[in-house]
């Protein structure tokens, strides 16, 4: 959420740089309530003064013996008007957080201008990409001679999108989990946490998936519970409404399944695990102390290549454009894993730093050296998701006999096997 004091005092930078963002959002209506509000504050104010002035007087005149009926009644009636005024800035504030919440984050000066994804930016590539002296099959066909998912079986349990992995599939997935895990702990200084996968309504709204993403995200109406799209959620509110007294910065990582329903999404990448609605994640999350979270972001890009580059997996670093990230980022960079059966890059991991902007929205705070009360800076990135990676050990480790070799970092999680090979 963006801080009331920045669009009143410069509303003109906000504009402009909600219009990057190719937003439609109109802040007029937030500031006019931000005029009403102060206005009543500063009457509700007046009358309270008021109201004290008037009890002094009724003090006096007890004791001097003279009637004090009349102005007890007007202390009455300045009583009555005060508590219409804090009505009135109540419903307000209510109004005004709503519109707020409606308002995504101001993209960062280093953010390349653009409307859609042909804005985005390469900034690096890192490893070549696998050739071969075959025609190269992609992870559905390898997969199902390997034996690792299900996909008719998935789909009469839960419909399309819901993968099942099966045999050594079940087991890879699992090796790259605890791979991952363990590199981010022992190595990048990260906490495993491991929180719940249903979280309230204040918990989306907190990390800016609510109200904005409503359709995309499962719902539970009769508990008011949400399946979580990330371990991003969690965790980040893990400190909500807490003034954070320990040293910064705070580096926690989670493995969880994500749900997402991905309205609108129907049709673009559904065959094979490109594209579901449930799957597992590593998440990786910051709280910074403001003025470092750039350098921050740089870092938590990099524990994320750390993972492909210890898989030997060829992948590109992009920096999205304004009309392209996230509704709650102000900077993000996207990592993705070169998949040569499937003939093109796939996004395995998002990094974001989002300022200021969810802290705010779930009052995190920190005691600062000096003693004051900020907000953090949060960030995230995944460190990474499962299925595309798994999409691309396949298709990258393919060799012309069908089976996959295995990457030497992953062979200790798979018992020390080195390949996987198809079922007789």
């Amino acid at each position: 959420m963006l801080d009331i004091k920045l669009i009143r005092e410069k509303p003109d930078v906000v504009r402009e740089r909600l219009k990057t963002r190719r937003s439609a959002v109109d802040i007029a209506d937030v500031l006019a309530l931000d005029e009403r509000r102060r206005a009543a504050i500063t009457e509700a104010d007046r009358l309270k003064s008021e109201r004290n002035e008037v009890s002094k007087r009724i003090g006096a005149l007890k004791k001097a013996g003279e009637d004090t009926s009349d102005i007890q009644r007007q202390t009455r009636e300045i009583g009555e008007q005060i508590a219409a005024r804090d009505a009135e800035i109540r419903e307000i504030e209510e109004t005004q957080r709503r519109l707020l919440l409606a308002i995504p984050n101001l993209p960062h000066d280093s953010v390349p201008e653009g409307g859609d994804a042909s804005g985005n930016v390469v900034v690096r590539e890192w490893g070549a990409k696998t050739e071969f002296p075959f025609a190269p099959k992609d992870h559905v066909a390898l997969g199902e001679a390997l034996g690792l998912f299900d996909f008719e079986r998935a789909a009469r349990l839960s419909g399309a999108g819901f993968p099942l992995f099966t045999g050594p599939g079940a087991r890879l997935e699992r090796a790259l989990i605890q791979f991952m895990l363990d590199l981010h702990t022992t190595k990048h200084g990260y906490v495993e946490v491991s929180p719940p996968h249903l979280v309230t309504t204040a918990t989306m709204t907190g990390t800016g998936q609510l109200p904005k993403m409503a359709d995309d995200m499962y719902h539970l109406p009769a508990d008011d519970l949400w399946l979580i799209p990330t371990a991003e959620v969690p965790v980040t509110n893990i400190y909500r409404d807490e003034l954070i007294r320990e040293p910064l910065p705070i580096k926690r990582v989670a493995h969880t399944p994500c749900f997402r329903r991905e309205a609108g999404a129907a049709g673009k990448d559904t065959r094979g695990l490109i594209r579901v609605h449930q799957f597992d994640k590593v998440e990786m999350v910051r709280f910074v102390p403001p003025g470092t979270s750039y350098d921050a972001l740089e870092e938590l890009v990099g524990d994320a290549e750390a993972v492909l580059q210890a898989l030997g997996l060829a992948y590109r670093v992009l920096l999205l454009c304004s009309g392209d990230m996230s509704f709650a980022a102000a900077k993000c960079y996207d990592i993705e894993l070169w998949a040569p059966g499937h003939g093109g890059w796939l996004e395995v991991s998002s990094c974001s730093n989002f300022e200021a902007f969810q802290a705010r929205r779930a009052n995190i705070r920190w005691k600062t050296p000096e003693g004051r009360n900020e907000f953090v800076h949060t960030l995230n990135g995944s460190g990474v998701a499962l299925p595309r990676l798994v999409v691309a050990l396949l298709e990258n480790g393919q060799q012309a006999d069908g089976s996959v070799l295995l990457p030497d970092a992953l062979r200790p999680y798979m018992g020390g096997l080195d390949r996987l090979t198809p079922r007789a």
